[in-house]
């Protein structure tokens, strides 16, 4: 049996720091989308931080797989945790507000759970699970707002592209799990992104045309933000969180980002939230944390 990790206070540090910069990243790709449109943010977002990944995989000499079979994963990877999902949440950004977006994003922990137990024998759902999987639908649903279902508008869809790529990411999860759980988790994390800017290049070719690099300044810090240190930094910090905490405390971050990307939201760009969103991310949130204890006593 392994030994149960438990956040120090330098672990606690380093997963508000995460929190802090994902949370940030939800406002600089939708000051980024006033000026450039969703598949070239995306595609600024993969390229720009496989650079820097690669940049750091050849600086501390990891081994680069050479296996076709490998790099076929990396491909399928991208498409689960970066393709599909950035796509679809920087398309819905364009619609909702920054803050709900983040909230709606919380959503992938309680897909993951779900979905982990749908494809591997020992992450079967407890009662406990099953209970925090339900208020965190219940949480998705008040913020959405419930009446929403029922009367389709580009507001609610948008919400709903959201959640897809939230379940998106949980697929990937998996997907990782059963094809990478064998490399450097830098190393995934670079040939990832290789498959997701390789997927993403012609699509943005086709329905954006050639990418300028003639951009505004502000875009440009917006880009290096979401690219370089919300993804290609957040990725190495987030393996440090991991190595330290372990998977179930890290979960704990997912309440973090909300009230960031709320707070920035709010005082950048005067978003104000419906008072069910906020009661949507208490359910949700409360679900999280009945999900991370019955993590941590598996």
């Amino acid at each position: 049996m392994e030994t149960q990790k438990h956040l120090s206070p330098r672990a606690w540090s380093e997963l508000l720091l995460l929190g802090l910069i994902w949370g940030a990243s939800f406002l600089s790709i939708r000051i980024a989308l006033d000026t450039i449109p969703v598949m070239t943010s995306v595609l600024h977002r993969t390229f720009w931080a496989m650079l820097v990944l690669w940049l750091v995989v050849l600086i501390q000499r990891h081994n680069i797989p050479k296996s076709p079979k490998v790099w076929l994963a990396f491909l399928v990877m991208g498409l689960l945790n970066n393709a599909i999902p950035f796509t679809l949440m920087a398309w819905g950004q364009l619609y909702i507000d920054t803050g709900l977006t983040a909230i709606l994003n919380a959503a992938t922990a309680v897909f993951g759970v779900l979905i982990a137990a749908m494809f591997f024998k020992d992450e079967r759902l407890t009662k406990a699970r099953l209970t925090g999987v339900g208020l965190g639908f219940l949480g998705v649903s008040i913020a959405i707002g419930i009446q929403n279902f029922s009367n389709f508008n580009l507001q609610s869809t948008a919400q709903l592209a959201i959640v897809a790529g939230t379940i998106s990411y949980a697929l990937a999860a998996a997907w990782a799990r059963k094809s990478l759980s064998g490399l450097s988790p830098i190393v995934a994390a670079a040939g990832m992104l290789t498959g997701s800017t390789l997927l993403i290049l012609p699509v943005t070719l086709m329905v954006d045309g050639m990418p300028t690099l003639t951009l505004p300044f502000v875009t440009w810090v917006a880009i290096g933000y979401y690219a370089i240190i919300a993804t290609a930094g957040a990725y190495l910090l987030y393996y440090r969180v991991l190595a330290m905490a372990g998977s179930g405390n890290l979960m704990l971050v997912t309440l973090v980002i909300p009230p960031v990307a709320i707070v920035l939201g709010a005082a950048v760009r005067d978003e104000a939230l419906e008072p069910r969103a906020f009661v949507g991310f208490a359910v949700l949130a409360l679900g999280l944390l009945i999900l991370n204890r019955s993590g941590s006593r598996n």
